[in-house]
């Protein structure tokens, strides 16, 4: 059903009015539905939301940390309270199927109840001087003001993963969410202001491409932004990276990938088939730690092309809201990026898992399509066999429900097919042979290794993230995250009454090191 009147998805800044022109959020499973009127802030929306975080830095960062995750806590449970709202809202702005949307919501509330225990263990450190009557300590510190710019695949949970630690830490955020989830980042924000958060800590801005690139390059300028989270394409990553480098910051990139599954000769084949096909296939293989391309051994390579085929053929595609293995693309602009990604398909190519390739329509359709396609932007999945480590279909992120298929006699030729794409993000591999576990760990580039699992999912505890064109080695979740959202601060003090200089005033014993045993 159309709404007649969607809600206002604007920036949520305190005290700070905002206008821009005004977008729509539709549902990609049912086109006909607006889900919200997005109003884009401009340039100056960013800057000025950066302000008020500024002003608001040194009072959040003054609130005990303990309290700080009393916050965490408080917005954790709010997002319990509402997670089926939240699940149903990321299913209909994004297309997510309900199930993983749920996941997606459980997520963030993992993450909360993590991050409340660690607002009591932000430790320091006590270190021991080489001087006498002098003590050295360490503090974590926040860093201050963070721009967050994050994609829509996830358009809740990733969020979090800057948010939650970054607020707990004690530094103030602007978040600017992709437009197309510009719904789902307001029910958000609702939900952080309502746990207790101080005006002006949390800013929410939709915006464009554009927008956010002057808005940050300008806030930056004025020393308004300390640190700079980032999820999205390799390409605006390396922009980004550019632009904080020239004010001597880090960011914390999580970019695209082209994660391998290797699978080896003694693997339970037909457990590597359910792992590729929810890391290929799950929300429309439009994740980050999509399944790119499976490398299997040439011995057990008919007996997994053929159970892959079966099992892509029957996976029930459709309507997000119903038990399917994928919904619809993101947003029209992913259908017409992943539209220019199929055109990589070659001649040397072979194509199977559905009835066409494409778009699914009453002119192709596909068999077993659970609802009308007819609704929304819905695409076959499609499994191309005959990729080699020169086609760009190999090479390049392909963002939509495409799987690639090689083949490979040694581990260490797989190891260096899977490396090939110079991508670093998530990477399987499927065996019994704990030396083959370790000889693949060891040679992968990826940050991130599952074995006998799929190349996406990964637990709120555990640091995320990648190398390569896949990131800078900044890592998100668990407690790894803490070193992007503060900065280490030593202390010496010495009570020695006179100046003692470290390494000249050192006293040691004298030692005879000329002295042997007698024999």
């Amino acid at each position: 059903m159309t709404l007649v009147h969607p809600p206002l998805a604007a920036a949520m800044i305190h005290g700070v009015e905002s206008d821009g022109p005004t977008v729509a959020s539709t549902n990609p499973a049912r086109l006909d539905e607006v889900v919200a009127e997005v109003r884009l802030g401009g340039a100056g929306v960013l800057v000025a939301a950066a302000r008020v975080a500024r002003a608001a830095q040194r009072g959040w960062a003054d609130v005990p940390a303990p309290v700080r995750g009393s916050v965490i806590g408080n917005f954790g449970r709010l997002v319990e309270e509402n997670a089926d709202a939240l699940a149903r809202l990321v299913t209909r702005e994004i297309g997510k199927p309900l199930t993983e949307a749920r996941g997606e919501v459980q997520e963030i509330i993992d993450t909360c109840r993590f991050f409340l225990g660690e607002g009591r263990r932000l430790y320091g450190e006590t270190v021991p001087s080489e001087m006498p009557d002098k003590q050295l300590f360490t503090f974590r510190e926040p860093v201050g003001v963070m721009m967050v710019i994050t994609a829509g695949n996830f358009p809740v949970a990733v969020p979090s993963w800057y948010l939650v630690p970054a607020l707990l830490c004690g530094n103030t955020v602007v978040w600017k969410p992709a437009e197309y989830a510009a719904a789902c980042a307001r029910a958000l924000t609702e939900l952080a202001w309502n746990a207790g958060l101080p005006p002006g800590v949390l800013s929410t801005v939709p915006a464009d491409g554009a927008a956010t690139a002057a808005g940050l390059a300008q806030a930056l300028d004025a020393g308004l932004v300390d640190k700079v989270g980032f999820t999205g394409s390799t390409e605006v990553g390396r922009e980004i990276g550019a632009l904080c480098g020239r004010h001597l910051q880090t960011p914390c990139l999580e970019l695209g990938g082209k994660n391998p599954m290797v699978v080896a000769p003694d693997a339970d084949i037909d457990l590597a088939v359910e792992g590729a096909l929810f890391g290929g296939f799950g929300t429309a293989g439009q994740r980050c730690t999509s399944l790119g391309t499976v490398i299997v051994h040439e011995s057990v390579y008919a007996g997994f092309r053929r159970r892959f085929a079966a099992a892509v053929e029957n996976a029930p595609v459709g309507d997000p809201t119903r038990p399917v293995l994928y919904g619809p693309m993101l947003d029209a602009k992913f259908a017409a990026a992943y539209e220019r990604h199929l055109g990589l398909i070659r001649g040397h190519h072979t194509t199977f898992g559905s009835t066409a390739v494409g778009r699914i329509t009453a002119a192709a359709p596909r068999r077993g399509f659970v609802g009308d396609p007819a609704e929304g932007l819905y695409y076959h999945p499609v499994v191309v066999d005959g990729v080699r480590p020169d086609d760009a279909l190999f090479l390049e992120e392909t963002f939509g429900p495409i799987v690639g298929l090689a083949t490979y006699r040694d581990l260490d030729s797989a190891i260096e097919l899977a490396n090939a794409p110079g991508y670093g993000l998530s990477s399987a591999i499927y065996t019994n042979d704990p030396s083959t576990v370790f000889r693949f760990r060891r040679g992968i580039s990826a940050g991130m290794v599952s074995v006998n699992n799929s190349t996406s999912g990964a637990e709120a505890h555990l640091p995320f993230g990648g190398n390569g064109r896949s990131g800078n080695g900044s890592r998100q979740s668990g407690r790894w995250v803490l070193d992007q959202v503060t900065r280490w601060q030593s202390v010496n003090w010495d009570y020695s009454g006179r100046l003692q200089k470290a390494q000249l005033d050192t006293a040691v014993p004298e030692a005879d090191l000329a002295f042997r045993l007698e024999p």
